[in-house]
């Protein structure tokens, strides 16, 4: 009797494995749209120097903005912009959650700059993630983004103030601009998308 209830438990697991894996594999097979960044093939690298692309966040809320890090104007409000979000989300949320900042200067923001910014920032932990690319790559992105920016010395850059969420399926959802508004409509987007994972 023990035997034939333990073999009930084993087929019954197994079949419950079964439709977890056919449900995942359904998941990740959906057609990415013509509305996604993951269609871009461009390569990037974090700040511990792996090299990604961008379809390889899919399944995670992306949480982006563009900044240069030897900015000392808009762009450590952007941080503080960003430290903020991280801090008001829903801890149950968080965990399908990237936020991420792009360099617009990557001859200067290499991978080591970029890791020394994120440890300074305490920001070289999940969910934070910096992300570094050609000039190119950086041009056609911030496009996407709508993200001007413009350099206007050797040092200093002129660019526009966004935060952008995607959704899973990489798919703009929503944009703040400005420094330091209000962000309650940038966090209830973030929660409601982060919900549906």
């Amino acid at each position: 009797m023990k035997k034939t209830i333990i073999a009930v438990f084993i087929l019954l697991f197994s079949l419950q494995s079964c439709k977890e894996n056919k449900k995942d594999t359904a998941v990740t097979k959906k057609e990415i749209t013509d509305l996604s960044i993951y269609n871009l093939p461009s390569k990037w690298t974090t700040q511990n120097g792996n090299d990604i692309e961008l379809k390889s966040l899919r399944g995670n809320v992306l949480v982006m903005v563009m900044i240069y890090t030897s900015c000392k104007a808009a762009c450590p409000r952007l941080v503080a912009d960003m430290r903020d979000i991280e801090a008001k989300l829903n801890k149950n949320t968080k965990k399908n959650v990237k936020l991420i900042l792009v360099s617009i200067d990557p001859k200067t923001d290499t991978p080591e700059r970029l890791k020394t910014f994120a440890i300074a920032n305490k920001m070289n932990q999940e969910p934070w993630l910096f992300l570094r690319s050609s000039e190119e790559n950086t041009r056609e992105f911030a496009a996407v983004l709508a993200v001007n920016y413009k350099q206007i010395s050797p040092v200093d850059f002129s660019h526009s103030n966004i935060i952008s969420v995607f959704n899973p399926e990489g798919e703009l959802v929503f944009q703040q601009e400005g420094l330091g508004v209000n962000n309650e409509k940038t966090i209830e987007t973030i929660n409601k998308e982060a919900e549906k994972i």
